[in-house]
């Protein structure tokens, strides 16, 4: 199970750091850069040499990764416990599990050359039957605050290092450790940033009671590139993406990961 989880982290950096390095590109306006999301960076990584092979590789690292998720919420290792803080958590690792295991499936379909990796329904879409329900608006605008309350929670942890007890660097050298960590909470401040945005748009749809207002991950970097400066925020969130691939990378070779 450890070495599943290891490589979920490193199939997930993978997807990270191609989103990451494509909005990057298209920042500096280099050609085949792009602002684009899972999907668009698995069919990126599709038209690279040998691109099937790796995204078959990826596909099963994130089987992993979202079976060690249901492992975390069912089985709870780390001891969360049954508090509302956390069942609040463990349905975080389910919801995270369940979110993968599309971005596995798309890999997957692209890897066997089976379709284009499209994912079945847009945001859009789930966020349009959501609020055709019974207090439909009212659950779509909890999500969106619920997702902006988790961006600014992973902004406080990149303040104050808390990802840090979990990482094993001690085979590191103390120059070695401040470059990664720093590296890590640039990473972490990113990912931070892009879901206060995207909860920004989810509440958006809620209160125009419009589900195309709803962006996901490649909305929410284009959107970033239309504002005033709009090509250095891109550039900064971008690398910040790369700079979360990076620890993920560390997660997968210095986590510390209890199974028990």
């Amino acid at each position: 199970m450890e070495t599943f989880a290891r490589f979920g982290y490193a199939a997930k950096g993978f997807v990270y750091g191609a989103i990451g390095i494509l909005a990057l590109m298209a920042a500096f306006d280099i050609g085949g850069g792009d602002t684009t999301g899972t999907t668009g960076a698995l069919q990126a990584i599709a038209q690279q040499p040998f691109g099937q092979i790796l995204l078959g590789l990826i596909a099963i690292g994130l089987v992993g990764y979202v079976i060690w998720r249901f492992i975390q919420a069912i089985k709870d290792p780390r001891n969360k416990g049954s508090d509302l803080k956390g069942i609040f958590t463990r349905l975080g690792y389910i919801l995270s599990g369940i979110a993968y295991a599309g971005v596995a499936a798309n890999a997957a379909s692209l890897a066997i050359g089976s379709g284009n990796g499209g994912g079945g329904k847009s945001k859009q879409d789930w966020t349009s039957i959501v609020m055709q329900q019974p207090l439909g608006r009212w659950l779509v605008g909890i999500a969106g605050a619920i997702t902006i309350g988790i961006g600014f929670w992973r902004l406080y942890q990149a303040y104050k290092i808390k990802f840090r007890k979990k990482l094993n660097l001690s085979e590191l050298n103390f120059q070695q450790q401040k470059w990664l960590v720093n590296i890590s909470r640039f990473g972490i401040a990113a990912r931070g940033v892009v879901f206060v945005a995207l909860g920004f748009f989810i509440l958006q749809a809620a209160y125009q009671y419009d589900s195309q207002k709803v962006r996901g991950l490649d909305g929410i970097l284009l959107t970033f590139a239309r504002q005033p400066f709009g090509k250095v925020f891109l550039a900064l969130v971008a690398a910040g993406l790369i700079a979360y691939a990076v620890y993920l990378f560390l997660q997968a070779r210095y986590r510390r990961i209890k199974t028990s």
